[in-house]
């Protein structure tokens, strides 16, 4: 059995979607429809940069989609391979869960690009620039890096953020206990401690006010039906009923995002291969959560035709 995976914030860079807008119409009509939904030229800004412009996260966020959709596109209508023929199921990360749900026709493409950019804004209002941070724990489990955070936090907000693999957690919350968090990774049996580049503490309590916006606008257009189930960030547990998906997104952006749960829980529904779209993310993690599994990565247009080869 095969999923397909959909990469989150960070796994963005300048010239991404170039080639295959180069290549491919179905991908140009991706990055066009994109623009029009946000009417701005984030295509530009993707192929071009600068790179400060496509790091915000209101940038970020669309700009990693519409990649990952326009890969989509080239396999499915250059290619002739369906996700429902070649898959049982599609996860994303953080944003990647959006991702995930256009890639199975809960969200068409100008929605998913409209709430991605609000998600981001909202995100990036939530807590003034300076008060909060992220930091990636390296050499750590879920148990040490729980100790940690609770031993750092002394009553502020130091919270886990992303079990990715078994090796790496973030944590997030007020830049004062993330600092305290930092200096004490030694005590705990962590290798190191690193701050993120982010602009906001993304995926802890300090995120309430974007989950509130996020609510709002996602009782305006919530999700359709899936056309396969996908295991959702916050319960890592597979979802089939849109209205349940509404509510987990909401939860989402104050949730933790249970990568390495989700990924264990797919492979014990039988899936052996994973197929990250649009980036080398998430490959690499689940090389770590299952070392039986195997994990593709589609990019180029040499990658899609020699998967599509694959598979058909």
């Amino acid at each position: 059995m095969r999923a397909f995976v959909f990469p989150g914030q960070g796994s963005q860079k300048v010239g991404m979607g170039s080639e295959l807008a180069l290549a491919s119409g179905a991908a140009r009509a991706v990055f066009e429809e994109v623009d029009e939904a946000l009417g701005q030229k984030l295509s530009a800004i993707m192929r071009d940069g600068p790179e400060d412009q496509l790091t915000l996260t209101e940038n970020a966020q669309p700009a990693i989609m519409a990649n990952a959709i326009a890969t989509l596109r080239v396999l499915e209508s250059e290619f002739g391979v369906k996700l429902a023929d070649k898959g049982s199921g599609v996860a994303g990360h953080s944003l990647g869960e959006y991702t995930a749900l256009c890639a199975v026709g809960a969200f068409d493409l100008a929605t998913t690009a409209r709430l991605l950019k609000l998600r981001g804004q909202a995100m990036q209002a939530a807590v003034p620039v300076g008060e909060g941070a992220m930091a990636a724990l390296l050499g750590a489990d879920i148990e040490k890096a729980a100790a940690l955070a609770e031993v750092a936090a002394e009553g502020e907000v130091c919270e886990i953020a992303n079990d990715n693999d078994p090796t790496q957690v973030v944590i997030s919350g007020q830049k004062s206990a993330i600092e305290r968090a930092i200096g004490l990774v030694k005590d705990h049996g962590i290798k190191r401690g690193i701050l993120l580049p982010v602009s906001a503490p993304f995926h802890c309590s300090m995120m309430q006010p974007a989950a509130d916006r996020m609510a709002e606008a996602l009782g305006e257009t919530p999700p359709g039906a899936l056309s396969m189930p996908l295991y959702a960030n916050v319960t890592a547990a597979k979802v089939s009923d849109p209205a349940e998906e509404l509510g987990l997104l909401v939860e989402q952006v104050t949730g933790r995002v249970r990568w390495r749960e989700s990924v264990l829980a797919m492979s014990a529904d039988g899936v052996e291969s994973f197929v990250e779209l649009g980036g080398k993310v998430l490959g690499p993690m689940i090389g770590r959560i299952n070392k039986e599994a195997s994990s593709t990565s589609l990019i180029t247009m040499e990658d899609i035709e020699a998967f599509a080869k694959d598979v058909t």
